[in-house]
């Protein structure tokens, strides 16, 4: 018996499994199930309704079988917290039963508050990250099986259970080859990474919504996440590469002025933001001339204290962003832009270079080519800066005085700092 036939069985007909517990549906009508150490018991209730009574209850709300349905799964998932009880479920096929509830369920409960539906993505999450990881491919395998996830990843208005349902997916991004190798490129066939860019946009219309919440923050962290994992999948990176909406999207958040309860998204989003420079150069053409981005990056680096990684991928981002600043091709008003908002972040470029210099004399932390390789991006980041002040200074000097805005000021302290800094750690 395998996935597929039970999916194909389950409407009009039983769908039995027999293992820890025995389980039968039908139709949409879920059977008592009692469930204890010594012995299964089961008692099958049969009920006549005509189709009229049926189309009524689909009207009003969720029918008996409903609950029953959700009850018997939820007895499924508590069972399955025990690694013995789990491995031997697999083995009696409630592997197919579970998957079936998913595939059939027409009722508007899987998306908006089946706690069924919620534990059922954290049990075939554990499933792909387990030791019967194939027999939870073969499963996972059939198309039915992923449009179906994919349907209640797009679809779905109950917070956790998008956060858990996506989780899967970036489970199966980071997961063992044989699971990435052969679900992720059917996942990407029936549009993985549109659903998720789509997912995001949500997320962030919200964040810059008059009342945030709370709630939709790790909804917010997990998507990103997901779409980081696939930047890094040559089959999936190109794809990402093309989207002048996701690099919008992040920059977006990038940009926010209140960052901190969006703290670990926002590093996500820079270091999503430099994989996808990496693969596309031209893309660094849509952000070049934004000021604002520039300081939503200076901000990040305090929340990426304890992420070298991170924070190296933001240094890389920022010198990507001011190698576009170019000799005699900027005017005099944005060079002053620039300098300002360097300026005004000169206290946290210095001790995130005070921070990178302790962290360098950790020989553990990093070994030789990851070092060299991070220094030379701070490095060319920092000449960058520099020239940049020195461009700024001359036209200064040069050109008639220009009118700025309170918002782009510029204080000699906070300036005399950036270029001690540039001087001290570009050599």
């Amino acid at each position: 018996m395998n996935a597929t036939t039970t999916f194909e069985s389950v409407t009009g007909s039983d769908v039995t499994t027999q293992g820890t517990n025995d389980v039968a549906t039908n139709g949409s009508k879920c059977e008592t199930m009692d469930v204890n150490d010594d012995h299964r018991h089961r008692s099958d209730e049969q009920e006549e309704k005509n189709d009229d009574s049926s189309d009524q209850e689909k009207d009003v709300g969720p029918s008996v079988g409903d609950d029953s349905w959700e009850e018997h799964g939820c007895v499924l998932w508590d069972l399955a917290t025990s690694r013995t009880h789990a491995e031997l479920m697999v083995q009696n096929l409630v592997l197919e039963v579970i998957l079936a509830t998913l595939t059939v369920s027409q009722s508007p409960r899987v998306t908006t508050n089946s706690m069924l539906v919620l534990k059922e993505f954290r049990l075939i999450t554990l499933g792909v990250q387990g030791s019967e990881v194939l027999t939870w491919v073969r499963a996972l395998q059939p198309e039915n099986v992923l449009s179906r996830i994919l349907w209640v990843v797009e679809n779905t208005l109950n917070p956790q259970l998008l956060e858990k349902s996506v989780g899967f997916l970036l489970s199966v991004s980071e997961s063992q080859d044989e699971v990435r190798d052969i679900i992720l490129p059917q996942l990407v066939k029936l549009g993985l990474p549109i659903i998720l860019i789509g997912l995001l946009a949500t997320e962030i219309s919200k964040l810059e919504g008059d009342e945030r919440l709370p709630e939709r923050y790790p909804v917010l962290d997990v998507i990103l996440r997901a779409i980081e994992a696939l930047s890094v999948i040559d089959s999936c990176s190109q794809e990402l590469c093309s989207s002048k909406k996701l690099l919008h999207l992040l920059a977006t958040l990038i940009k926010l002025t209140d960052k901190i309860e969006v703290a670990a998204s926002c590093v996500t989003a820079a270091v999503l933001i430099a994989n996808l420079l990496s693969d596309s150069d031209g893309l660094i053409l849509e952000i070049n001339k934004d000021q604002l981005f520039l300081q939503g990056l200076l901000d990040i680096f305090p929340f990426a204290s304890d992420d070298i990684e991170a924070r190296n991928a933001i240094w890389d981002v920022i010198s990507r962003q001011l190698a576009q600043v170019q000799e005699g091709e900027t005017s005099p008003l944005k060079l002053h832009q620039y300098v300002s908002v360097l300026a005004s972040k000169s206290d946290l470029i210095e001790e995130e270079l005070l921070d990178h210099q302790l962290a360098a004399s950790n020989k553990d932390q990093e070994n030789s080519t990851t070092s060299s390789r991070n220094l030379h991006i701070r490095t060319a980041a920092l000449k960058r800066i520099d020239s940049i002040v020195i461009q700024w200074l001359t036209s200064k000097d040069q050109d008639s005085p220009i009118n700025v805005t309170e918002d782009y000021l510029v204080n000699e302290r906070d300036l005399d700092r950036l270029k001690d800094c540039c001087q001290k750690y570009s050599k």
